[in-house]
């Protein structure tokens, strides 16, 4: 599943794509013909991330108030973009956005096999958004809005990390590495782990996401860790400890563990990372 870098990025990219102007909206599968129809010929007006979820915004002129397009990608979605005229669709094609422009200048976006695809209202997006926690990517999020959801509870923080009611946009690989990077035992409650800990950690992860939402990859290992420290970093070099079970850490040369936390794969080093780890 996208992490919320990911998620930004999209974001970032559709705006450039598709703000201020007018769309044609289809959906060729057939399973959103009814929003689409309703989008068809509207003008975007914006686009945003919040964790893992996706919103287009398109000018109403009926009341005023913005049509909301909500995405969640889920495990297989996937966007689609190009120039030009778009080709016949091809498969389980949810939405097609073309812009309406001459075809030098015209530029597309396929959507297929989200979790959601849906026209919600204002209210029904700040609704949702009261039910997710602070997102690290977006500006002006008060670094300390985790803290209670963190210590209060006595769940493993490796489960609360995924849980996107306390924190927005964090997936498997963010959850591992950013673990192991403050030696925190994943099986930890979270009340138990030092809130000075969970500063640190915050910090460290808005400058990770952050890395990963220009970059388009997720790159948590430093140089003097990495087999090759110059140059491009290798996929092989990119995390201390997600899928590396069986190998030694980077770090102590222990073998990495793993295990299921909240129904995911999780990882860890049992030295760097010892049980009682992050208090």
């Amino acid at each position: 599943m996208p992490e919320g870098h990911s998620i930004h990025r999209l974001a970032r990219r559709h705006r450039r794509l598709l703000v201020g102007r007018h769309v044609r909206a289809s959906s060729p599968q057939g399973r959103f013909a009814e929003g689409a129809a309703l989008i068809d010929g509207a003008r975007v007006v914006g686009t945003e991330a919040w964790g893992k979820h996706l919103f287009h915004f398109y000018a109403d002129h009926v009341d005023g108030d913005p049509l909301v397009l909500h995405i969640h990608l889920g495990l297989f979605g996937r966007f689609r973009e190009g120039g030009g005229e778009p080709d016949a669709p091809r498969g389980a094609l949810r939405l097609r956005l073309v812009t309406d422009e001459s075809e030098d200048d015209r530029g597309w976006l396929d959507l297929s096999g989200p979790t959601a695809c849906e026209l919600i209202t204002t209210p029904e997006r700040d609704t949702l958004l009261s039910r997710l926690g602070p997102d690290p990517l977006r500006q002006g999020t008060d670094p300390e809005a985790w803290l209670p959801r963190m210590t209060r509870s006595r769940a493993p923080v490796g489960t609360l990390l995924l849980n996107q009611s306390v924190v927005a946009g964090i997936g498997n690989v963010y959850r591992a590495e950013l673990l192991f990077r403050h030696g925190i035992d994943p099986h930890m409650p979270g009340r138990e782990v030092d809130p000075a800990v969970l500063d640190a950690a915050w910090v460290d992860l808005v400058e990770l996401m952050g890395a990963g939402a220009r970059s388009g990859r997720i790159i948590t290992t430093s140089p003097e860790h990495r087999e090759r420290p110059a140059g491009r970093v290798r996929r092989a070099d990119s995390h201390y400890v997600y899928g590396r079970a069986g190998l030694g850490c980077r770090v102590c040369g222990t073998v990495v563990l793993d295990g299921q936390l909240a129904a995911r794969r999780i990882f860890w080093c049992p030295t760097c990372q010892p049980p009682g780890g992050g208090r």
